[in-house]
C-alpha cells in the first residue's frame, strides 16, 4: 500500500505530536518510510506546505533536498481523474469558484484514484457526511469514490512508527 499524505498530516504533526525539534525520529521515520516506497506526498501538496514562512521549521524541512528526494511522489496528475472526483465526490455543477475553494485536495484524492487498490490517503480531516458540495471533507469524498482513506495514528500503527525512549539517566 501507498499512503498518500494531505499537507495537514504534516502540518498536525509538527504542531501537535511530533514536533520537529521534539520528536526528531518521526520526521526521519517519514523519510525512511518515503525513501522505502510506502509515503509519499503528491507534488500539489507538496508546494502548499512549501510556501510557508521562511523561518518555519516545517517549511525548511520540506524544502529540504532529502525530503524531496524521498517523500516527493514522482508523477503527473491525471486530469480526467481530477473531473472525476469533482465530479462523483463532490458535486456534479461546481462553479468555477466553488472548484476554486476545493484547493489540492482533488489532486490528492486523483492520485489515490488512479490505483485505489494500492494507494491510501492519509490525512487528519474526520468525517462529516451530512456536509455538501465543497464542504465535503476527503474521508467522505473517498468514501464515495471507493478509496481508503486512514488518519496519522493508522498509518503510524499499519507502519510501526516507534521512539525507543530510555528513562534511564
Amino acid at each position: 500500500m501507498l499512503y498518500l499524505l494531505d499537507a495537514n498530516v504534516l502540518i498536525d504533526a509538527n504542531r501537535d505530536y511530533y514536533p520537529l525539534d521534539r520528536v526528531p525520529e518521526f520526521w526521519e521515520w517519514l523519510i525512511f518510510q518515503g525513501t522505502n516506497g510506502n509515503i509519499k506526498i503528491p507534488i500539489e501538496i507538496h508546494e502548499e506546505i512549501k510556501a510557508g514562512r521562511d523561518d518555519d521549521p516545517l517549511t525548511r524541512w520540506i524544502r529540504s533536498q532529502r525530503t524531496v528526494g524521498s517523500m516527493l511522489l514522482n508523477e503527473e496528475v491525471n486530469l480526467s481523474l481530477i473531473r472525476k472526483v469533482i465530479k462523483d465526490g463532490y458535486a456534479e455543477n461546481l462553479t468555477d469558484n466553488e472548484v476554486e475553494e476545493l484547493g489540492r485536495d482533488p489532486f490528492l484524492i486523483a492520485y489515490a484514484l488512479s490505483d485505489n487498490n494500492g494507494r491510501s490517503i492519509v490525512t487528519t480531516e474526520i468525517s462529516r457526511p451530512n456536509r455538501q458540495r465543497t464542504k465535503r471533507h476527503i474521508p467522505d469524498v473517498c468514501m464515495k469514490l471507493n478509496i481508503n482513506c486512514v488518519n496519522t495514528f493508522e498509518l503510524t500503527r499499519t507502519l510501526q512508527f516507534s521512539t525507543h525512549w530510555n528513562n534511564n539517566p
